[in-house]
């Protein structure tokens, strides 16, 4: 599976591309919104780990909506990774687009259990 990491926090990255490099993925990552709208275009990931609050002119939820109204990239499941843990905050990150939202902190283990049912969930409609 290929995964786009978008995350401002670089120890955040190398964490999630320790926890998911265990497992047989392309990882690729970005450390901004703009960034990760560049790299989505080149590397068309099936799956994009991707914070909320980002510094730069677009933050995790307007790349969202980008990654889903745009035909080259809005097949890719999209989750959002945020501390903000209020139900409303879940809300606006589900109608921006996202397929799922994880918590920070979280643990290795949720991480790899998010991706893979976001992994059976593409395989599914791909069968």
């Amino acid at each position: 599976m290929k995964i786009l990491i978008v995350e401002d926090q670089a120890d955040l990255r190398k964490l999630m591309q320790m926890t998911l490099g265990l497992d047989d993925h392309e990882l690729h990552e970005a450390p901004d919104a703009q960034a990760g709208w560049d790299a989505a275009l080149v590397h068309q990931p099936d799956l994009v780990l991707l914070d909320i609050m980002m510094p730069g002119t677009m933050d995790g939820l307007d790349l969202c909506r980008r990654l889903k109204a745009d035909p080259r990239t809005a097949r890719a499941k999209v989750v959002l990774v945020s501390a903000r843990g209020h139900r409303n905050d879940m809300q606006i990150g589900m109608d921006a687009g996202a397929d799922d939202y994880l918590l920070k902190p979280y643990s290795p283990m949720r991480l790899l259990d998010v991706v893979s049912a976001m992994a059976a969930i593409a395989q599914s409609k791909q069968g």
